[in-house]
């Protein structure tokens, strides 16, 4: 297991310049935005604007803080993501131009390369178990102290487990949240 913790992320400006984004993870190690295989980041989102465009790149988006975001795509399809929503998928070459709903919003992004990788994106709020049965299992801890198989993740650290193998999950304090992302090659 390997832990990455808050203080050691790297953060950088967006791919189309409109703000920063806090890079947890991403494979190859020191991939740049044009050419990784997977990368996991948060982002805070200050303004109205497009998103930036990653051809060829699947992408799931989560909102941890403020009050949501209107996804308004290209095509005409428009989604609401709040904190109560589950985590949202769609392709990450489409066209979009995201709208506050209130004021500014903290995200999880989690992007992966058509063909090579794919990703799914649980939140979750209390102890138990998981499986890592094949491909990478990642933890970022949002809220609350966890124990990942007894080891400490305050908020914002991150874990990385290679399968095969099982998660115990135990936390401490009244508000919990974690995501959990599974990695798997294509």
């Amino acid at each position: 297991m390997r832990i990455i913790r808050a203080a050691d992320c790297k953060v950088m400006p967006w791919k189309n310049g409109g703000g920063t984004t806090t890079e947890i993870a991403v494979a190859p190690e020191g991939a740049s935005l044009g050419d990784f295989d997977w990368r996991i980041s948060m982002a805070h989102v200050g303004a109205d604007g497009p998103f930036s465009s990653f051809p060829g790149i699947d992408r799931t988006l989560c909102v941890l803080s403020g009050n949501g975001i209107r996804l308004a795509f290209s095509d005409g399809e428009v989604v609401m993501l709040e904190r109560a929503s589950g985590p949202h998928f769609f392709a990450a070459d489409r066209a979009v131009d995201g709208q506050l709903i209130d004021d500014a919003i903290d995200d999880l992004n989690v992007m992966t390369r058509r063909g090579r990788w794919r990703h799914r994106v649980e939140r979750l709020s209390g102890e138990g178990s998981l499986p890592a049965s094949e491909g990478l299992l990642v933890l970022v801890a949002r809220k609350g102290d966890w124990l990942v198989n007894g080891v400490s993740l305050a908020a914002g650290d991150s874990a990385i487990l290679d399968a095969p193998g099982h998660v115990e999950l135990e936390v401490s304090g009244s508000e919990a949240e974690l995501y959990a992302v599974w990695l798997t090659a294509s």
